[in-house]
């Protein structure tokens, strides 16, 4: 088990399945609301051209009909790939189904019924994770994600990254707070782990406004919380209000405190699936000291140690 001060995924799966589990990040040929003309063509002003998912095992939005679909993006290939390399370090290791980029429940429920099964009928897949909107979460959708959480261990990941309206506005989301807390009542309603993404250094916020979107989350029936600053990716709108504003970053080791200050806010049941990001490094722009992921996820073991601090420990009532 890790020997950390907060509640890890990995301490999570190991827990669970008694072994070591990994992600395989897949790409299920989908796309957005807010690129197709529903709610926009441009996605959300951070967004890449790959949906968000730099290293899921496909590029490629694919329209046609379930089965050649299905045949396109080819999950089982996807899959097996992935496991072939990372075999050579985990031989003996069991896999999540991670369908990453874009939004992942954003298409009729039989190509997703057939999808999801299609990932988890491979040898040595034991879950599912599935990204995707709130407000991509239909009754009939719901009725498919039910029948797999029943059936294995399923996450839903919901990218709502700040709670603030002029966040909202800015990021270009397309829904609001009100579609996000019924998605938490209807997933929390089936037993489904949610888990909520979030950004830390938009422009349109200070601390009190960050803090506040991880307060609001300590009372939400949710799994888990993934953390990560904000990227500034090229072919990105953000690269040109970047650009043409330039507006202050956090450095590596602000990033580090605030993230620690954040730890010790989140209830001690909430499991933090990730505390920084994986941008490409062909990709990036700024920060650049997030590709030294290992230097920023060593410092925050650092200073919880430097401040003899736990996750939860603010949450406490009495500490408040």
């Amino acid at each position: 088990m890790d020997n950390k001060r907060y509640n890890t995924f990995n301490n999570e799966l190991k827990k669970h399945f008694g072994q070591k589990v990994i992600k395989l990040s897949l790409d299920g040929g989908f796309t957005c609301p807010t690129r197709d003309k529903s709610k926009g063509s441009s996605g959300c002003i951070f967004c890449s051209q790959r949906g968000s998912g730099e290293f899921a095992g496909l590029f490629e939005t694919i329209d046609s009909n379930i089965n050649d679909k299905l045949e396109k993006i080819n999950i089982e290939a996807q899959i097996k790939n992935q496991i072939k390399l990372l075999s050579k370090k985990w031989s003996d290791a069991k896999y999540i189904a991670y369908f990453q980029n874009f939004t992942n429940t954003y298409e009729k429920p039989s190509y997703l019924q057939a999808l999801y099964q299609k990932a988890l009928s491979q040898k040595d897949v034991v879950a599912l994770d599935i990204a995707t909107r709130p407000d991509c979460l239909g009754d009939d959708i719901l009725e498919v994600l039910d029948y797999f959480n029943k059936k294995t261990y399923l996450i839903v990941e919901l990218g709502l990254q700040s709670i603030h309206e002029k966040s909202e506005k800015f990021i270009r989301r397309g829904y609001n707070i009100d579609v996000f807390e019924k998605a938490i009542d209807d997933l929390s309603r089936l037993n489904i782990k949610t888990v909520v993404h979030t950004i830390v250094g938009l422009p349109t916020e200070d601390r009190d406004d960050m803090l506040a979107t991880y307060k609001y989350l300590n009372k939400k029936n949710i799994h888990g919380v993934k953390i990560q600053q904000l990227n500034i990716l090229k072919n990105t709108d953000l690269e040109k209000y970047y650009e043409k504003n330039k507006f202050e970053l956090m450095t590596a080791d602000e990033y580090v405190d605030f993230v620690c200050d954040i730890i010790q806010l989140l209830r001690k049941d909430i499991v933090i699936h990730r505390l920084t990001g994986d941008g490409a490094k062909e990709e990036l722009i700024e920060p650049k000291w997030i590709l030294n992921k290992r230097y920023v996820l060593n410092s925050i073991d650092r200073v919880m140690k430097q401040r003899d601090a736990h996750q939860g420990d603010i949450s406490c009532p009495k500490l408040q």
